[in-house]
């Protein structure tokens, strides 16, 4: 008698296969079968790299790198998964951009992407090595960071108000320290908005464009809270107002730019995890549960909100449509005040 003709698969209508065979044949089937261990599809589906990475569009310190280091020790701890932290700066994030787009899609290279990588280059250059929509697959919003605008204390101006008032008594004369594309793009949004005309002043990083406002040598900048908290506080520079939707809790004596005249102004930078774009869905469910797990866990939230972050932790398809309408505002802002592709 052959062995097939001593094992049968028997079927049971809703049921699992069973396979069944004679007591000689029993004992060949039973170590066949250990060799396949058993395993769930669903569980299976989902499950993370052992080990991971999370790549950075800039250097050590700055605000994607913080959020990053926050996020990959606890991600590791929860998933039982080695993660580090991979800095890739350059080239406006376009280095760290097109690294991730052309990664393994497994879940093992994630990308703590922002509002520059994946909105301002979309309309900044003409002919961009990767696309932010379609190599991406969104994994979840982490937070944003409103901008405060700050001018030097000899401005002769102590509201909003009054600082439009001035630059339309004096077009081209007071002037606005720019860093960054971002930061280019908040300036020529309220130039545009409230119909003024100030010379940019380019700087590289918004901290020495901070310095040169409190030096005199430029009258405001658009900058983060951290930046220049400490400046504030000792009476070097002067916060007219903040680029959110609503008022910073840390400057909450601060009016928003929308609420004082100039309604509908909204420029934060933010920023989000993003993998490539064929990730399966199961893995990209995965990684967005365990963020929003990581981000609203009490150590985590104290030390973003202390920073100035506002916690956003939105889903994936949230994050997939905030990415394609900042990068349609950024084209219109680009398009209106003529600034230049590359």
């Amino acid at each position: 008698m052959s062995m097939d003709r001593d094992i049968t698969l028997r079927r049971r209508p809703g049921k699992p296969c069973v396979l069944t065979g004679s007591a000689r044949t029993r004992p060949l089937l039973l170590a066949a079968l250990a060799l396949f261990p058993a395993a769930s599809p669903a569980q299976d589906a989902g499950a993370l790299p052992k080990q991971m990475r999370i790549i950075v569009a800039s250097v050590g310190g700055t605000g994607p790198d913080f959020i990053a280091r926050l996020i990959a020790p606890k991600l590791g701890d929860g998933s039982r998964q080695s993660v580090i932290v991979d800095n890739r700066p350059g080239t406006n994030g376009i280095v760290a951009a097109q690294y991730t787009a052309r990664a393994r899609a497994d879940g093992s290279v994630i990308m703590m992407g922002n509002a520059g990588t994946h909105a301002v280059n979309a309309a900044l250059y003409k002919k961009l090595v990767y696309d932010p929509v379609a190599d991406f697959a969104p994994i979840s919003e982490i937070a944003s960071v409103p901008l405060a605008l700050v001018i030097h204390p000899v401005v002769p101006a102590k509201s909003l108000k009054e600082l439009i008032a001035l630059a339309r008594k004096s077009p081209g004369k007071l002037n606005i320290a720019i860093a960054g594309a971002a930061g280019e793009l908040t300036g020529n949004a309220l130039k545009l908005q409230a119909k003024i005309d100030m010379k940019n002043i380019h700087y590289k990083g918004g901290a020495a464009a901070a310095i040169a406002v409190m030096a005199g040598e430029v009258d405001m900048v658009f900058t983060t809270y951290v930046v220049i908290s400490a400046h504030v506080d000792a009476g070097r520079l002067r916060v007219l107002g903040v680029s959110s939707e609503q008022r910073m809790p840390q400057l909450s004596n601060v009016p928003t730019i929308a609420e004082s005249g100039l309604p509908g102004f909204e420029h934060e930078q933010w920023y989000a995890l993003f993998a490539p774009a064929k990730t399966p869905a199961p893995v990209v469910q995965t990684l967005h549960r365990e963020v929003t797990r990581i981000i609203n866990s009490a150590d985590v939230k104290e030390r973003l909100l202390a920073t100035g972050h506002r916690i956003i932790a939105g889903t994936p398809q949230e994050l997939s449509d905030k990415v394609r309408r900042e990068i349609d505002k950024t084209r219109k802002i680009m398009t209106e005040s003529g600034m230049p592709q590359q």
